[in-house]
Order: C-alpha cells, then structure tokens, then sequence
C-alpha cells in the first residue's frame, strides 16, 4: 500500500499532536482522533475533525473504535510526559503509558493496523556519553517517564516480531514554538517547560523564571537543549508515515536540529523578541540533568528526506506570539 488511506491520532488533542492534525487537514488526507482531554484541548481539534472522547485505558471503547472506523495507520501521541511526576507517582505513568499503549497496541494487531508511528523521546539515553547523541547511544532510561516509552519501544518490536506491525518510534528532543498562523500553540497544566515558563515571565504572569545549577561544563554554566519546532516535528511524523507505507523496515529516528541552547541563551533571546523584562533566580541543579542533550540527526535526514526548516528564533518568535495571544 503506498497510500495513506485513514489515520487513527491519539493524544490529537495535545500539543505536538493537534499541530500533527494541522498538517494532516492541510494534505487532505483522512483522519479522526481519540483523546481522553485530560492534558489536551478540546478547542485545539477542528470542527470538521471526527473526534471520540476515549481513554486507551479503555478497552471496549477502544476495540469499538477500530471496529467502527478501521485505520490502518496509528500514530500515537497520547501519554503522561512529565518527568518529575513520573518520579512522584510512578504507578500512574505505567498505567497510562505503559498499560495503556498495550492496549492500543494490542488492538492494532486485532484489527489489521498496517503501521504505528510512535511518539518516544530522547530521555531514553539518559546521561548519554557521546554529544551528538546518535541511535546506536545505549538505552539508559533514568527515571519512570523514560522507562515507560523505553517498555513500550520494546513492546512494538516483540509485536513487530509476532504479528507483523511496522514501527517507527521517534526519539524528540525539546519540542517547542508554535503554530505560525497562531491558531494552536504550547499550554501545558502545571507548565514545565522551560520557553512556556519565560514567556509567561515575560508577560508578568509569574514573578522570575528559575535557573537549575549554572555549574556545568558549558559556555555560560547552564544546561544546553536541542530544541526543535513543533511544525518540524509534525513534518517528521508525516514523513514517517510514508517511509513505513512504502515497504521500509521498522526503525527508531532522534529528532532534533542538531544544535544546541543553553537556558541563559534561551532568556536573552526571549528578551530580545518580547522586548520585556525576564527575571531570573540561580537554583539548585535539578538530579538527572544531563548538562548537555543535543541530537545527531543525520538518521533521520538519510531515511525521511527530513531535515529542521525553523531556527531558534522561529521557535521563540511563534511562541510568543502564541502567549501573547492564546487561543485556548
């Protein structure tokens, strides 16, 4: 089949999928989403968009979803992402994460599902020992969010194995801006992400923004990210698709520009395109943070014929023009 025909979107409501969905509508192809609207948006899907509010906790809900609508292609947004949650209540995200996706999985391989795009994450390498991190970087989950999508890695290979299912997990790095036309953008509650939390310190929605250890070994002391715009990551995710529909082998792809920001960087930069002032306290280095994540994404170029359009400053850019002016 080198067709995409019909796309079941999980998480569809969330930030990184509802820019997927963006995408998709703009190339006219077929597509309906599930959500359980406990961290996306409801206002974020499109009128014209079939959309079920359901858990993938939900088995019966979920088999009757396949049986109604029968996708063959799921891409799989849909989970708990926050670290330090995941430290403090662990028995949540396996349950989400983990149990959940099996039974997403499960029904995939119930219903004839052809291809899974799976959203995973770049804290599967933990504390990498090479920069660029590269796919053949061992898997060193550190912490219970990383080891849900490490399980669940593993899980769409022993399936892939049995029943045939092709996979591609996308490893992320810091997804982050968004959408250019300002209809859809990054809100999360509690926010945790860093250029979310100084763009509302620059709009006087908190008081300072906090700096975690300015003791590393990098140019400035802080942490250094790779972030990567939400419409290049949806760019990928569409490009995944199609490598998988047109016969290639199941695979795991880093998506991540390459380059690298540290968090002072990141403020000096917000400074400069909200015009506003950013106040920020030194604290504590936060356990686990790596000093320095950045991605080889030479993979992803090779296989997907995908490469990051937006810049740093495309980034900070649309996201503040987003927390100027949210939608939702």
């Amino acid at each position: 089949m080198g067709i995409v025909l019909k796309i079941l979107i999980t998480g569809g409501a969330g930030y990184i999928g509802s820019h997927f969905v963006k995408l998709l509508i703009e190339n006219h192809v077929e597509l309906f989403i599930i959500d359980n609207l406990s961290r996306g948006h409801q206002e974020s899907i499109p009128k014209n968009v079939i959309f079920e509010k359901a858990d993938i906790n939900d088995n019966q809900k979920l088999n009757s979803i396949f049986k109604k609508y029968k996708p063959d292609s799921v891409v799989h947004f849909a989970a708990l992402a926050y670290v330090g949650e995941s430290v403090e209540n662990p028995t949540k995200y396996y349950q989400n994460n983990v149990v959940g996706s099996f039974n997403l999985i499960k029904a995939c391989s119930e219903n004839e599902v052809e291809n899974f795009i799976f959203s995973s994450t770049c804290s599967i390498y933990g504390n990498p020992r090479k920069i660029p991190i590269a796919e053949n970087e061992p898997s060193n989950p550190i912490n219970p969010y990383a080891n849900t999508k490490f399980i669940i890695e593993t899980i769409l290979k022993d399936f892939e194995s049995k029943y045939g299912m092709k996979s591609v997990s996308l490893r992320y790095f810091n997804a982050a801006g968004a959408s250019f036309d300002g209809s859809i953008g990054e809100s999360h509650n509690p926010e945790t992400h860093l250029i979310p939390l100084v763009m509302e310190t620059a709009l006087g929605k908190r008081k300072d923004i906090w700096v975690f250890g300015n003791d590393y070994n990098t140019k400035d002391g802080t942490c250094i990210r790779d972030y990567i715009h939400v419409e290049d990551l949806a760019e990928a995710h569409f490009k995944a698709l199609r490598y998988l529909q047109i016969g290639n082998e199941s695979t795991i792809i880093n998506l991540g520009t390459g380059n690298g920001n540290s968090v002072l960087e990141i403020i000096e930069m917000a400074k400069r395109i909200s015009k506003k002032k950013i106040d920020y306290v030194i604290a504590n280095r936060r356990q686990g943070d790596p000093a320095i994540l950045v991605a080889s994404n030479e993979k992803a170029k090779k296989l997907l014929s995908w490469e990051p359009k937006y810049s740093i400053d495309d980034i900070l850019t649309t996201a503040w023009n987003w927390h100027s002016n949210p939608k939702f």
